[in-house]
């Protein structure tokens, strides 16, 4: 783990991600999962000690409010019920502010918390922010991830490239087998 004074890097604000060389390799299943705290829509912050002992559900989306991030949000959100069910917490990430978050939760009424990572330090961590490319051109973004951390603390399942259409779903029976 960091300490205190690396985890807060140069902005002074607190991000504790797994260590340099877990952002270097990227993350496998089965792997222990990178330590997490990062500021949430609606003030406080969350960290993945939070969720100790819990199955938990990160998923990774580019943008707030653009079409295909508002429907992967809506399916976790109405899903909610069914993945605490299955003992199993959501979290959505992406590198918008607090202030955007919010929004993007108040627009859509979203029930699952989101978490700001605007320095990408856990969208790095968790090998959601890579190389991509529109229209011929490359460039640095948040590529649409889903992870699945089992209550040991382990990562479970890792989904890249993600397809919105029917993916809450499919989480939500990989969260369900024991």
């Amino acid at each position: 783990m960091q300490s205190t004074a690396a985890a807060k890097g140069a902005t002074g604000k607190s991000s504790r991600v797994g260590t340099p060389s877990a952002l270097a390799a990227g993350i496998k299943e089965g792997a222990k999962a990178p330590e997490f705290r990062l500021p949430r829509d609606g003030g406080g912050e969350i960290a993945l000690s939070d969720f100790a002992g819990k199955k938990l559900v990160l998923f990774f989306y580019p943008r707030a409010n653009t079409p295909g991030c508002t429907r992967e949000a809506i399916d976790f959100s109405r899903l909610s019920a069914d993945f605490a069910a299955a003992g199993t917490e959501v979290l959505g990430v992406s590198g918008d502010s607090v202030k955007a978050q919010d929004r993007f939760r108040d627009d859509h009424k979203l029930s699952i918390p989101l978490l700001s990572d605007p320095q990408h330090t856990m969208l790095e961590a968790y090998g959601a922010w890579g190389e991509k490319s529109m229209y011929g051109k490359i460039f640095q973004g948040i590529l649409r991830t889903t992870i699945l951390i089992g209550a040991d603390g382990r990562i479970a399942r890792i989904w890249r490239k993600v397809k919105v259409d029917g993916h809450a779903e499919a989480v939500l029976e990989a969260a369900r087998a024991p």
